[in-house]
């Protein structure tokens, strides 16, 4: 009689703990105005209407220092024999990267300047920081012949708004296939390039939206699409969370979710991986887990730093060009699309360099790679997790990207648990975690195609 009184509270404890940590959370009240520039807040007052106009202009003499420092001679360990990327960044791929980018690239700035100034640039004051933006419209015809949608387009890191030219450009052009044309508004997020660092503790990806969110009422936008990958993705996600009264849909190519419920379904889903995937040849998006675990593992050191100490390795990378090209350059050729050897000729498959070296340019040049590195320790605080906004449910319309070599995303069984409207799920062949880089007009078809269901 004992055991059995003792085995119905256990179970009773089970089943309590189970609920406790899968069952939907109600929005946390979260300060929609908190101050993040310096010194105290009391005598603040919030220039609600100034926007400057923005144009990068950079002195000769920056370029000619920088120029300069790539000139001296520096020594490099020699890679170990057979070995690409397995240590890390390949000393004999830097050297190729540092004679192109001082012998080609700098010598044409005033080109890639020009090629950055593309958009119209403006910066505004939010909650105390300067934030930086790109604002695209569509051109007169195409307003007047299509629906016009305003879309808040999200960056990620290490990369910067560099990231998204290429889309921006197709998702403000007229296409004769879609209805829809698009007005974005493409931030730099807080701490990243020209837009302010926090200058307090505590902004983590869920202020971050806040502050996103509070640019496009700054705007006159009060509905509005949001569209993200990376840590794009996750701000993007909290904004739709968070204010879901001003999105009018969210998509990610990034549709992580890392809840105890999600991976007790990832963990059911590797039992029969047909029965949750359409189709055989995107099984190798998700499966098998204990391979995609171990590969997780594997190349998320560099989270782990950052994600306690950014500024320490924030401070070997601050004015240390070679150092941050080779730290970047292996974040690109791991995180790119799948490519046999992952070598720098292989990159250039993918994407031109010169992408790879605009955005090296613009962590270089606004010294920002302290700043953005934090935002991983602010959101492995306490204080993000308290949150818990992965289980707050978000009602606005959700459309899911997949490509087959980035992260894995969550499949719709989990991603219904959060986004109770998911109306667009797709998987692709190919492409990585750079979709904006690497395949910008498939990412802008299935955007497209997202908001023809929403």
């Amino acid at each position: 009689m004992k055991f059995l009184i003792f085995a119905a509270l256990a179970a009773a404890l089970i089943g309590f703990g189970y609920l406790k940590l899968t069952r939907p959370v109600p929005l946390p009240s979260i300060n929609k105005n908190k101050y993040w520039g310096p010194g105290d807040s009391s005598n603040y007052k919030e220039d609600n209407k100034t926007i400057k106009p923005f144009k990068l202009k950079v002195n000769r003499e920056v370029i000619d220092e920088l120029q300069s420092q790539l000139n001296k001679t520096f020594k490099l360990s020699e890679p170990l024999e057979g070995v690409i990327l397995e240590y890390g960044s390949n000393s004999k791929d830097l050297k190729h990267v540092i004679k192109y980018w001082r012998d080609n690239y700098l010598p044409k700035w005033s080109e890639r300047e020009k090629y950055l100034n593309t958009f119209p640039q403006y910066t505004t004051e939010i909650q105390g920081l300067n934030i930086h933006y790109i604002h695209a419209k569509p051109n007169t015809k195409a307003q007047k012949t299509k629906k016009v949608l305003p879309l808040l387009l999200l960056h990620g890191w290490p990369l910067s708004v560099r990231e998204l030219y290429g889309i921006t450009q197709l998702l403000i052009t007229a296409n004769e296939k879609s209805d829809y044309v698009f007005e974005v508004i493409a931030p730099s997020l807080v701490g990243f390039a020209w837009s302010d660092a926090a200058r307090k503790p505590g902004m983590n990806a869920a202020e971050m939206a806040i502050v996103m969110r509070n640019l496009m009422t700054r705007l006159k936008f009060e509905k509005f699409l949001v569209q993200g990958g990376d840590w794009g993705s996750i701000v993007g996600s909290h904004v739709a969370t968070i204010f879901p009264e001003n999105v009018l849909g969210y998509h990610s190519n990034m549709c992580v979710m890392y809840t105890p419920l999600s991976l007790a379904k990832y963990a059911i889903a590797t039992l029969s991986p047909h029965t949750f995937i359409p189709s055989p040849q995107h099984y190798g998006h998700n499966f098998p887990l204990l391979e995609k675990l171990a590969y997780l593992l594997e190349e998320s050191g560099y989270y782990h730093i950052q994600a306690t100490k950014p500024d320490t390795i924030g401070t070997a990378l601050t004015a240390n060009p070679i150092g941050l090209a080779s730290y970047f350059l292996e974040k690109f050729q791991t995180a790119a699309r799948h490519i046999s050897t992952q070598s720098l000729d292989g990159l250039e498959q993918i994407f031109t360099l010169d992408a790879y070296y605009d955005n090296l340019m613009i962590y270089y040049l606004t010294n920002c790679i302290t700043s953005s590195a934090r935002l991983y320790k602010e959101t492995m605080a306490k204080a993000y997790f308290d949150l818990q906004l992965e289980r707050v449910q978000t009602r606005v319309p959700m459309g899911c990207a997949r490509f087959h070599y980035d992260l894995p995303s969550a499949m719709d069984w989990q991603l219904r648990d959060k986004y109770t409207n998911v109306v667009h799920s797709k998987y692709y062949v190919g492409v990585g975690h750079y979709a904006p880089l690497e395949a910008p007009g498939l990412l802008y078809e299935d955007i497209v195609e997202f908001v023809k269901k929403n």
